[in-house]
């Protein structure tokens, strides 16, 4: 992982599982990283299921940047981009064209009214830790003092025992 000692990182998850102007998600979420600001460091894309409703796939991945923005400033760049690309508010993990949400950012914990770093839900989601782990396996998460790497790791053992029960 390369943290900035200038600006603070920031390590954004990306999914996709909707056609939208770019074309497949995949290149919805290809797009999406080109649009971001100061990205450093590009996860591979992986397909995977989706949570809720959605019966579409979806296309995941994550990028670490850096930026001098707040974590306010931040998201509501995020929030422009996603509505650029057609993104509207609807049923939630309903189909998307795109969706970006930070999931750490170096300057430790942020909480206010519309934002929470580290992302709530990150910590047992397979497809924001697993692109995070290419990228940033030595980041820690500030709450818990875990790597990215024992996170997945740790996620990974417990979907293994899920699946023997």
């Amino acid at each position: 992982m390369s943290i900035s000692t200038t600006y603070p990182s920031y390590a954004i998850a990306i999914g996709s599982n909707r056609r939208g102007r770019h074309g497949h998600p995949r290149d919805e979420v290809r797009a999406a990283i080109a649009a971001l600001p100061g990205v450093v460091a590009v996860s591979r894309l992986i397909e995977t299921a989706p949570l809720g409703p959605s019966l579409r796939r979806f296309t995941n991945a994550a990028v670490l940047l850096h930026s001098a923005e707040s974590p306010p400033a931040m998201l509501a760049r995020l929030k422009a981009i996603e509505r650029d690309f057609g993104r509207r508010r609807g049923q939630r993990w309903s189909a998307r064209v795109i969706d970006l949400d930070i999931v750490l950012w170096s300057g430790g914990v942020w909480r206010d009214s519309a934002l929470c770093v580290p992302h709530v839900a990150f910590r047992t989601r397979d497809f924001v830790l697993r692109p995070l782990a290419q990228i940033a396996p030595r980041w820690h998460d500030p709450l818990t003092a875990r790597t990215i790497r024992q996170l997945a790791t740790r996620l990974d053992k417990v979907d293994r025992t899920a699946i023997r029960s």
